[in-house]
Order: structure tokens, then sequence, then C-alpha cells
């Protein structure tokens, strides 16, 4: 029985690999994860993939997209022609992690028979995403394969990643994640933080949205927010995700009542 970590670089899949690694030894896990550009994936990402598989003593399995040192979310989504599919599922989570993913299981653990009892998929959800586990596990079993969510189930044996001596990645510091910077399944308030901090990256997704004929978010063009990004900008609002988006956006709508006046182009 293989172990499969879905290991994306993220906090949550690190403590998963921790647990699994404690249970069943690490000669029986395997880190399988999906790289993405650098041009969107943050270099501390990558430093924190690296130190806990280290510490864990196992190498990092890749199952990639071709050409995906070079093409980004954005680059994908125009080479396609779309953002999303008729179920909301990002184009670029297809794939960039969904259909490698796939791809890789079907060649090294095939379901004979629609069933494959030679591995267990693991996943970083806790024990308040019911709804994202119950998806995922029909979505899994109905392939042929079991899942299991320690985050959730288990008795922890690890709750903060800096319990090993690792830092969790510095985007934790901006992002509540460690998804591409500018997720196309993110809302306004991470586009803020792309307004403010990734200027070349807002101005490629507003050219994406050109070119494709339609928003990534669901009710604006990121064209028609940049008047008010940009007033909250002048008006010292902080860029990040650590406050919860309705905290966010109440200070935001007061701060800009009060200061309607300050602002020459309100």
């Amino acid at each position: 029985m293989k172990h499969i970590v879905c290991y994306s670089g993220g906090h949550s899949s690190a403590l998963v690999a921790v647990e699994v690694v404690r249970k069943y030894g690490k000669e029986n896990v395997i880190l399988l994860n999906h790289n993405i550009s650098s041009k969107v994936e943050h270099k501390d990402i990558k430093r924190f993939k690296g130190e806990v598989a280290d510490y864990l003593g196992i190498p990092i399995i890749y199952a990639n997209m071709n050409n995906w040192e070079n093409e980004t979310p954005l680059d994908v989504c125009m080479r396609i022609g779309a953002f999303k599919v008729g179920n909301g599922t990002a184009l670029c989570t297809n794939r960039l992690k969904t259909q490698p993913f796939q791809d890789w299981l079907k060649k090294e653990f095939p379901a004979n028979n629609g069933v494959n009892n030679d591995c267990t998929v693991y996943y970083g959800f806790d024990k308040g995403e019911n709804i994202r586990i119950k998806r995922r596990s029909d979505i899994m079993a109905t392939m042929g394969y079991k899942t299991d969510y320690p985050l959730a189930y288990w008795e922890r044996t690890i709750h903060n990643i800096e319990d090993i001596g690792i830092n969790r990645p510095i985007t934790y510091e901006c992002f509540r994640h460690a998804n591409c910077i500018g997720c196309l399944k993110a809302g306004k308030q991470q586009w803020y933080i792309v307004y403010c901090l990734y200027p070349n990256l807002w101005t490629k997704a507003k050219g994406a949205e050109k070119k494709i004929g339609y928003s990534i978010l669901k009710d604006n063009y990121l064209i028609e927010l940049e008047s008010k990004f940009e007033r909250m900008k002048q008006l010292g609002i902080v860029p990040n995700e650590k406050v919860g988006f309705q905290k966010f956006w109440a200070m935001v709508r007061k701060i800009l009542k009060e200061n309607v006046s300050t602002i020459t182009n309100d």
C-alpha cells in the first residue's frame, strides 16, 4: 500500500505529509506535487516544499503540465480561450493540476476493473470542510481510489509546521493560502493585493479579460475596479487577506465614505 499525499506547497498539505509519514513510514509515502511557474508561485513556497520534503527524507514526485515553466494560469486560459468550464472549475486548475494528476495516477496506480487497492490519496481539508471532503471523496471513489483526510479525522500529532523548525511560506503574511498569485478562483480582496503589489500581473490579467471577452470575477471586469482600488491605495488601506472579507469590505466602505472629498478623482 502506498500513501499518496497531494502536496500543494501549502501549510495544510505539509502537515498532512508529516502525519502520514509518522503513521505509515517514509518508505510508504509519496509526496505528489504539480510545479507552477515561478512567475506566479512565490519562490518561498518552493523553498518550503523542499525543506519539508528534506525533513521527511522523501523526494518530491512531480506530475507537471507540459511547458509549466513558462505558462502561467493566465497564459493557459488565453491559449484555450476561457477562464472556467461549465461547472465553474478554473481551466488553469484542470490543466496545471487535475489532468496531470489523473494521468499520473492512471499510469502509476491504474484502477483495474474500476478499483485500485494499492494506494490511498490524502488531502489537506480540515474538519470544517465537510462539503469539500464529500465532493472529493465522491470524485475519487468514482475513479476507483480511496481517500483520507488526516486534519479532519485523525488524532493530530502536529498543528503548526514551525514545531519541526520550518517556517511556513512568507505568502501567509499577506494571503490566506499558498496558491498562485492572482488566483483565478479568488475574490476582489485578493485582486486588490495584486493591483497594489503585482502591477505587471494586474496588467496581464486585464489583457486576458479583453482577449477572452469575459471577466475573471463574477461582477466586474478588473478595469472597472481600478479607480476604486487606486482610491483605496491612496488612503492607505493595507492589501492583505488576513482580515475576513466581510470585515475588510466594511472597513473599506467606512474609510471611503469618511474620505469622499479627499481624493480628487473620487
